[in-house]
């Protein structure tokens, strides 16, 4: 059985293990491989702090997908852009099809309206049809496409620039 859950520290290693496995795919996300388990820690510890959306799919004690929505931190030099979070995503390969991603994006987006993020953006590969579906699913509309924008192996791939907008709150 596979559990939906917000991310905790002790899950850094498995998500860096699941991260890494999506990455060496080469085809769904933009890292080709994970970061430092220091990194991954250091992400998740960060993100934890700022209570911004991160949850992850769970079987049994390995991450096996994720789903996190990142933001500047409010006294960055961007001010006028706290509002906005950039998702990103993933799931083992094994994963798929069984409507985990559905479940990890809606998680995650409910998550974003607790915290105060009204505008949620994100970058898909234009070959990834089943993102793309799943993303319009849940209101994300495109926004633009960068032309040739990745070619990795020889191969270039455009990428969509997709967000779903929250409406400001009616005080």
């Amino acid at each position: 059985m596979t559990e939906i859950r917000p991310i905790r520290i002790e899950d850094a290693e498995s998500y860096r293990a699941c991260l890494d496995r999506v990455a060496h795919e080469r085809v769904y996300i933009a890292f080709t491989e994970a970061p430092s388990a220091e990194q991954a820690r250091f992400f998740i510890a960060n993100m934890l702090k700022r209570g911004l959306p991160f949850v992850v799919a769970c079987d049994g004690d390995d991450v096996v997908g994720w789903c996190d929505i990142h933001a500047d931190p409010p006294s960055s030099t961007r001010p006028g852009f706290s509002h906005v979070g950039r998702l990103g995503m993933g799931l083992d390969q094994g994963y798929r099809g069984h409507r985990l991603g559905e479940s990890l994006l809606r998680a995650a987006i409910e998550q974003a309206g607790h915290c105060g993020l009204e505008r949620v953006e994100l970058q898909v590969f234009a070959s990834n049809m089943p993102a793309i579906a799943l993303y319009r699913k849940f209101g994300f509309e495109t926004e633009g496409t960068r032309r040739r924008a990745r070619k990795l192996d020889d191969r270039y791939d455009d990428i969509i620039m997709m967000a779903r907008l929250r409406p400001p709150s009616q005080d």
